[in-house]
Parts: structure tokens; C-alpha cells; sequence
């Protein structure tokens, strides 16, 4: 037999109020007297009410969701994906929104469709690419949005990430620092670089630049993820540059594989060899040795998004461009 939802009438009559008193409490929009305010709270518990999402959101204006649009396609590591999403969802629930996860293989047509149904409040997007077909639609939607990565023009939306660029130069600097002469850093996928997305393109970028700025060697290619063809990526690497002494990975799911190939080759980590990551601080820890790394703050780029987004939603101004500082943190895979 099915179960009676609970109404806000009900809670009135177990609270012995008013159905407007209740609503109320609820919404904080009017004050009520701390003792009838826990009479309520008390009722609703104990009838285990909770409000209706539709009428709350034609009270407010508000659908109280916002979308997030995953990148769920080749070359991108879910377990590194989850992290960003798991933070999104945790930060939007305290603001009492939920959390509509799409697919970026949805593209334009899809955030349209979304916007338009008026499901959401907001949008987040991920994988953002340096020519992003999303971002002229993004623009004339009345929707706010936040972009988790960087276009090459973000004039006129919101954006923040971590300075991929800096934290590919903070590698060539530690390995400089160091005294390497001969570095290379070994990236995500070639399919990632083929759709151009910002992230990787930004820390090749800052990679190479800094490499040069230090008079270095170096070297900077794209990498896949199976252990036979990050073996292959570091043989070919090697044979081609013997003297090679550094080596960056911002590939999270080759970052052990790198390590096993060099182990195969006969190549010592640090001592023929130093390596360094641009990944989690769980994956660098778990290595072994563990390894040198430039975090990929997933958690706090998650929450600043979803905060950037709800400012937005209340009408305050918000930068234009957020970048968060990139921290190497020193263990055992370098000197």
C-alpha cells in the first residue's frame, strides 16, 4: 500500500500552528519566536516532511539545481574527474542546491536545452578547450555559469582552475634548481591535445617556457595510459635522448606506469633519473618511490566554482579570472 507523503499541513496540525507559520520557519522569511520556530523544527522531524522541490521552486523563481558538465569521454581520469564532482555536489548542498550532471559530449545543443527547460539555476562546465564551441552560447544565456578551465579569450565569463601554465614551469624550475641539463615532461593523451584543451595545452606551454628560460634540454610529448604504451612513450624517449635526467608526468593514470617502465629500462628513480607529477597528492603518495608532485587541488577548485556560481545567482560581482596557485610539494622521486 503506498505511503501518504507528508504535507505542510500536517506539520502544522502536529505543531498546532499555523500552515503560514510553518512556511515561515521554513524559508526564514518572516521571524518567528525560537519557541514556535523548534516546534515546528520537532514536527518536521519527527513527521519526516520534507518540502516539495516544485512548489519551492515556484515560490522562489529558483529550480535550486545547478548543472555540471562532466567530461566523461577518452583521455580523461574518472577516479580525478570524481574528485572535482564529489566537491561540486558536497559545496552546492550547502547552499541548498542539487546537483544535474552532464555530459560535455552533449556540447552547445546541450546546455541550451537545459537552460531553456529552466531545470537549472546555473551551469559549471568542465574540460574546457582553447576554442570552446560552448563559450559564444555561454555568453548570451541569461543563466549564470562558471567555466572550470580557461579559453583562450574568457572576456566576459567566469573562470577558474589551477595555473596549469605555472605548475608546468614550477616542474622545470624544481628540476633546473636541481641541476638537471636535459628534461622532458610526458603529457596527457594525444587526443586531449587534439581537442585542444586548455589544461594540457597550458602546462606544455608553461613547461617548455620555463625550460628555455633555464637554458635546458627539453622535450615535451603527449602520453596514453596502458603500461605497454607508457613503456614504448619512455623507451622511445630515452633512446632518443640517452642524457635525459628529469622527467615531468601530467598523465595521473601513467604516473606508476612511468615509474615501472623506468624500473624495466634500468634506469634508477632519482637516482638516474628524477621524476616529478602534476596529480593528487593520494596518487604521488601511493607511488614508489613516492613521488615529487605539483597537486591538482580538485577539492578547492570544486568548492571556489560552485561559490563563484552562487555569488553569481544573488547578483554580486565576481573576477572575471580565477587562478589558484600551483604548490610542489618535495619527496622522494628527486635531488
Amino acid at each position: 500500500m503506498p505511503v501518504r507523503t507528508v504535507t505542510i499541513a500536517d506539520v502544522a496540525k502536529h505543531a498546532g500552528v499555523a500552515v503560514s507559520t510553518v512556511s515561515y520557519v521554513l524559508s526564514g522569511k518572516r521571524a518567528i519566536s525560537a519557541t514556535t520556530r523548534q516546534r515546528v523544527l520537532d514536527s518536521v522531524r519527527a513527521l519526516g516532511y520534507h518540502p516539495n522541490a516544485g512548489a519551492r521552486a515556484l515560490a522562489s523563481k529558483r529550480a535550486k539545481v545547478i548543472a555540471l558538465v562532466l567530461p566523461l569521454r577518452a583521455g580523461m581520469n574518472l577516479p580525478v574527474l570524481m574528485q572535482f564532482a564529489t566537491s561540486v555536489v558536497t559545496t552546492a548542498r550547502q547552499y541548498d542546491h542539487d546537483v544535474l550532471l552532464m555530459t560535455a559530449d552533449e556540447g552547445a545543443d546541450g546546455l541550451h536545452r537545459v537552460a531553456a527547460s529552466a531545470l537549472v539555476d546555473g551551469l559549471l562546465l568542465m574540460d574546457v578547450e582553447i576554442h570552446d564551441p560552448r563559450v559564444p552560447l555561454l555568453r548570451k544565456l541569461a543563466e549564470p555559469s562558471v567555466l572550470i578551465g580557461f579559453p583562450a579569450d574568457p572576456e566576459g565569463l567566469t573562470c577558474v582552475d589551477l595555473d596549469f601554465a605555472r605548475a608546468g614551469a614550477l616542474c622545470a624550475d624544481h628540476l633546473a634548481d636541481l641541476g638537471h641539463r636535459e628534461i622532458a615532461l610526458l603529457g596527457a593523451p594525444r587526443v586531449v591535445y587534439e581537442r585542444g584543451t586548455g589544461f594540457a595545452e597550458r602546462t606544455m606551454a608553461g613547461f617548455v617556457e620555463a625550460a628555455r628560460r633555464h637554458g635546458l634540454e627539453a622535450d615535451a610529448r603527449p602520453c596514453e595510459e596502458s603500461f605497454d604504451e607508457v613503456h614504448a612513450a619512455v623507451k622511445l624517449l630515452l633512446d632518443e635522448r640517452p642524457r635525459l635526467s628529469g622527467l615531468v608526468v601530467h598523465n595521473e593514470a601513467a604516473a606508476g606506469h612511468v615509474l615501472g617502465a623506468l624500473r624495466i629500462l634500468g634506469r634508477r628513480v632519482p637516482e638516474d633519473v628524477s621524476v616529478v607529477a602534476i596529480c593528487p597528492d593520494d596518487i604521488a603518495e601511493r607511488a614508489s618511490p613516492a613521488l615529487t608532485s605539483v597537486l591538482i587541488p580538485a577539492e578547492d577548485v570544486g568548492r571556489q566554482a560552485v561559490r563563484l556560481l552562487m555569488a553569481k545567482l544573488e547578483g554580486q560581482a565576481v573576477p572575471e579570472s580565477t587562478l589558484l596557485e600551483p604548490r610542489l610539494t618535495i619527496r622522494e622521486s628527486s635531488r
